[in-house]
């Protein structure tokens, strides 16, 4: 079974982050379950100094799971790879208990997407738009000809990503 991906898109500053955290409530109101991947650009780490498992972690453990009651966590060291690949971070989800995975950011990624664009931002909206594109959220009229849901009405795009689930 494969879970359908849906990246967010848009230019640092835009606010994916703070869509996403507006999307997923009502998505889930609409009965939709969405997992997340989060790409970075940055050194990142989920562990903290001086807990067993990152010190087990920096043993030189190549994966380390972290369980309690509560959840799961899975650390991988990846020093070799040269880049990210989406399809095998989304294939580590447990596909029985999504509905679609929401992808903050890989631009470069042939998923569908949808581009994020502020009046005021530091690139074009055209550099964000590929041939997986659906539609694109902003704050102003663009002449696109794609559906244009308005940044700032969450509940419009959780409707939209809901009927495009359904097709």
């Amino acid at each position: 079974m494969t879970v359908p991906l849906l990246a967010f898109v848009a230019w640092s500053g835009t606010g994916k982050t703070t869509l996403l955290k507006q999307l997923i409530p009502l998505l889930k109101a609409y009965g939709i379950r969405p997992g997340l991947i989060k790409h970075t650009h940055h050194q990142m780490d989920v562990d903290t100094p001086g807990k067993d498992s990152y010190e087990l972690r920096k043993a030189g453990a190549d994966q380390v799971l972290v369980a309690s009651q509560q959840r799961w966590a899975l650390m991988s060291e990846t020093p070799e790879c040269d880049a990210v690949d989406l399809h095998y971070l989304a294939s580590r989800m447990d596909a029985t208990t999504l509905d679609i995975v929401l992808v903050e950011g890989f631009k470069g990624e042939a998923v569908p997407k949808i581009v994020l664009w502020r009046a005021g931002a530091k690139g074009g909206v055209e550099e964000l738009l590929d041939g997986n594109v659906i539609a694109v959220a902003s704050n102003c009229a663009l002449n696109v000809s794609l559906p244009l849901l308005d940044i700032n009405q969450p509940e419009i795009i959780a409707a939209f990503i809901s009927n495009w689930l359904k097709k």
